[in-house]
């Protein structure tokens, strides 16, 4: 089944970490079946929302080749990924001021649900403030939905309280969890160091995913 385009929800693909666990650089660039990570983040997103935009820090120029905009933290210090989920909503805030949700996900998750905007949206069409993806009993708390009119909450959060955990933010609204099945491959598995690399390799080939 072709996933469900959601024309009021724009997506911000983070990718403004450090990638320590990774050696440094851009992790979302890292190969993966003859791709970078972030193309197929990228291939499984697009058809679900009205706009991507993608969160990373220094020279755009970098990720020219993918043709989407680029927005750095509009938080200094790297302040993780509420930083660049905020910086999300600003964009698209100026940008899309049809977009009333935001979907957040990380760049090195190759392996993204197709359905993943519809049923965070079905989630909170039911009553909820925000939704965040579960799989196998764990909470996946930076692949969530947001709404865009939060950024001023959001903001004060992480410049009056230094805030930083997503989960301590989210605890204020009433958050909505969707689980998706880990069978046969978890769909929330993400790339951090050289050996999860490895792995997602392995996993490419056993999904016969391009």
């Amino acid at each position: 089944m072709p996933p469900e385009r959601r024309p009021g929800v724009a997506a911000v693909l983070l990718a403004g970490g450090l990638a320590r666990r990774m050696g440094g650089g851009d992790k979302c660039l890292r190969m993966l079946g003859g791709k970078p990570l972030l193309q197929r983040v990228i291939e499984t997103v697009s058809p679900q929302v009205a706009a991507l935009v993608l969160n990373a820090n220094g020279d755009p120029a970098r990720f020219g080749q993918f043709k989407i905009p680029v927005v750095a933290d509009v938080v200094e210090g790297y302040a993780g990924p509420l930083a660049g989920i905020l910086s999300g909503m600003e964009w698209a805030e100026r940008h899309l001021p049809a977009c009333r949700w935001l979907l957040s996900v990380p760049t090195d998750a190759p392996f993204l649900p197709r359905d993943l905007a519809a049923r965070l949206c079905e989630a909170v069409e039911r009553g909820a403030e925000l939704a965040c993806a579960a799989s196998a009993g764990q909470v996946h708390p930076v692949i969530g939905l947001w709404p865009v009119a939060m950024a001023g909450d959001l903001r004060r959060a992480l410049i009056d309280e230094d805030m930083r955990k997503i989960d301590k933010f989210t605890a204020r609204y009433r958050l909505t969890t969707v689980e998706w099945s880990d069978q046969p491959v978890d769909p929330f598995f993400n790339a951090n160091r050289p050996e999860d690399l490895a792995e997602a390799e392995r996993l490419v080939r056993l999904l016969d995913r391009p």
